[in-house]
């Protein structure tokens, strides 16, 4: 396939099943074996293994279907289109925005493509707290080894651009290890907008890949449809209600917009925060209160600074190095570590971050081309003070997440400030922005470090992002420690499986994408075994 083509439209063109939005009316009702609640990481795994198995099967997505074709690189565009609540979903007090996808593809379709495998150290933390002794990394590996390979997982091959180089050059000069990130891509273009879509298909995300491979095996998929309520009946989901929405997800006010779905077994793979949100707004049982708890976010935290040299974030593969060498300073569950990384810049989001308004602000921008950031992800969910947050409904429904900023979190913010500062100058800064409110440029490291240790580290004061939001219907051997089972149903409706990264009963301390496809290649494939009696492989 040339990358120039469109597979969705060339699919749309063979009479691939999508309704809704302009897509068509989606009827009243709706009856098939599986319905899958979402189309990211772990719903389009699931809905390929399922397909492949002969099942009836309806995927339920809330955001548009969209493609390269409309992946233009315009960030006005994409955000809106893209994103949940246009990339401006935050916490409960605004203390941490939440960029999480909202679309055909979920958060695939804008990751920045970095692939890890989950953490030796994590697994080992989820088999001794969370009694899940089947969580090993042998048990696991050829779950990930069959991700890797059916979506095009490797080593970047391609010389990191200036923005990456600079963190593995900086590193190297204090005697930090840093190493390349493997990604999900199949003939980049290396144009550096991934956060905005693809526009050539080269990142296999599940918009190009497992959602199209389930339409082509006479799947349906549902866009513009928001899951409102799973109907319970003695003590099984009997039917999901579902909603029309526009491609901003306001609902539809006016015709006939709603359709109930009647399903044998249900996938919940919404994403965390809209999973646990929807088993909320059901009142499905909760007997220990873990519902919508321990929900983590990998609070992050950005350092930028000004280089003689021209960086142009903006172009290249946009996360190509790593160091996790302040992960393996403390104990996992000692003082919270954190995974460096060097993200893209684009200008809309940068402005949107960075401190000031007016001249201050407008001097920032003028060094754009300069600039270059690193970024702290703050492992959360292994010390009783990073506990993460709670899920909670809004009177109309919605969700918002209740995340504390402890000082336990904040403690660690700080030294992640200290450790992003002096890789910077150590890579050649003119001068260090702490991303704080009350932070201004620092000239040098003996500076800078008494700057950021004068820094009140307080929410709203200190700028925290999240790309990752993992937990709050967690994974545990009992009842008493989780939502849900070790083979991912939950444990009080025998007939829904949750696939998502909501099932994390921590952080992951790595980018998360291959740990849910992994995870839940698994997962589904017992499941498919469970309904079917097939054997399936993912790869």
């Amino acid at each position: 396939m040339s990358s120039l083509q469109d597979p969705i439209r060339d699919g749309l063109k063979r009479g691939w099943k999508v309704l809704g939005g302009a897509h068509g009316a989606r009827p009243e009702k709706m009856v098939c074996d599986v319905a899958i609640i979402g189309s990211g990481a772990g719903a389009g795994i699931s809905a390929e293994l399922l397909a492949r198995a002969g099942l009836r099967v309806v995927i339920i997505e809330e955001g548009p279907l969209k493609s390269s074709s409309d992946f233009n690189q315009k960030e006005a565009e994409a955000y809106p289109a893209l994103y949940q609540e246009s990339a401006g979903r935050k916490t409960s007090d605004k203390g941490v925005t939440i960029l999480q996808g909202r679309c055909v593809g979920g958060s695939t379709t804008v990751n920045w493509t970095s692939s890890f495998r989950t953490p030796l150290d994590t697994l080992s933390y989820w088999q001794q707290k969370f009694a899940l002794p089947d969580y090993t990394n042998d048990a696991l590996a050829p779950y990930f080894q069959q991700a890797e390979t059916r979506l095009n997982m490797g080593p970047w091959l391609v010389a990191p651009n200036e923005n990456n180089d600079l963190l593995r050059r900086g590193a190297a000069r204090l005697g930090i290890p840093a190493a390349a990130i493997a990604r999900n891509v199949k003939g980049c273009w290396n144009l550096g907008s991934c956060g905005m879509g693809c526009p050539t298909n080269a990142k296999q995300s599940m918009l190009v890949t497992t959602i199209p491979a389930a339409l082509d095996l006479g799947a349906t998929l549902l866009v513009e449809t928001r899951a409102e309520q799973f109907e319970l009946v003695n003590g099984r989901l009997r039917s999901v209600r579902c909603i029309a929405v526009k491609p901003n997800g306001a609902p539809v006010e006016s015709g006939v917009n709603a359709t109930t779905i009647v399903a044998k077994h249900f996938v919940l793979a919404a994403g965390a925060i809209n999973s646990a949100a929807l088993l909320l707004r059901s009142n499905a049982p909760d007997p220990h209160g873990r519902l919508g708890r321990r929900t983590f976010l990998h609070p992050v935290v950005m350092s930028a600074a000004i280089m003689s040299q021209k960086v142009q974030a903006w172009a290249g593969a946009p996360q190509t190095i790593y160091t996790d060498h302040f992960l393996g300073t403390q104990p996992i569950d000692g003082p919270i570590g954190f995974k460096l990384e060097a993200p893209p810049l684009h200008p809309v989001i940068f402005a949107s971050t960075v401190f000031g308004c007016g001249q201050e602000q407008a001097a920032m921008l003028a060094q754009f081309p300069h600039t270059h950031v690193l970024l702290a992800l703050l492992r959360d969910g292994f010390h009783e003070e990073a506990a993460g947050g709670q899920v909670k409904l809004r009177g109309d429904g919605s969700p918002e997440l209740d995340y504390p900023l402890t000082d336990f979190v904040m403690a660690g913010a700080r030294r992640a400030l200290l450790a992003m500062m002096e890789i910077q100058f150590a890579a050649g800064a003119r001068q260090v922005l702490p991303m704080h409110e009350s932070a201004r440029p620092c000239n040098n490291w003996t500076e800078g470090r008494q700057a950021v240790a004068a820094l009140s580290m307080q929410p709203l004061l200190t700028k925290v992002v999240s790309a990752h939001v993992m937990g709050g219907c967690g994974l545990a051997g009992t009842e008493a420690l989780g939502v849900t089972r070790p083979d991912g149903v939950h444990w009080q409706l025998d007939n829904l499986s949750i696939h998502d990264g909501s099932i994390f009963p921590t952080s992951i301390g790595a980018n998360p994408q291959l740990s849910i496809y992994g995870i839940v290649n698994r997962l589904a494939q017992g499941l498919v075994k469970r309904l079917t009696g097939q054997d399936l492989s993912l790869a």
